[in-house]
């Protein structure tokens, strides 16, 4: 199994990141996909093959961490690219929001 778990939405509370300058502030790290749950359960193949699926966004997915879990907010197609390369971490921002 690529991901921990398929979500379908977010379940955890607003967090008013709508921009990349906003996550921009959130220092990237590395996640297993492994403990990822992701917030969407389809994938827009166009965003997987384009060549530039990051030219007019941010290079990393960005993911929340609430409750003891991770949830993969942005960047599906980065996961699965990821994982259809045999790699086991994404390089992702990691916002962290209180219990």
């Amino acid at each position: 199994m690529i991901f921990q778990a398929v979500g379908d939405g977010r379940p955890y509370p607003d967090h008013g990141y709508e921009t990349t300058s906003h996550w921009s502030k959130v220092p990237p790290r590395q996640v297993r996909l492994e403990e990822l749950t992701t917030t969407k359960r389809t994938l827009d193949l166009d965003a997987l093959l384009a060549e530039d699926s990051t030219f007019f966004g941010d290079l990393f997915a960005h993911v929340v961490s609430w409750r003891g879990r991770l949830y993969l907010e942005d960047g599906l197609h980065r996961a699965v690219r990821a994982a259809l390369h045999q790699r086991q971490v994404l390089h992702a921002r990691v916002l962290t929001l209180p219990d």
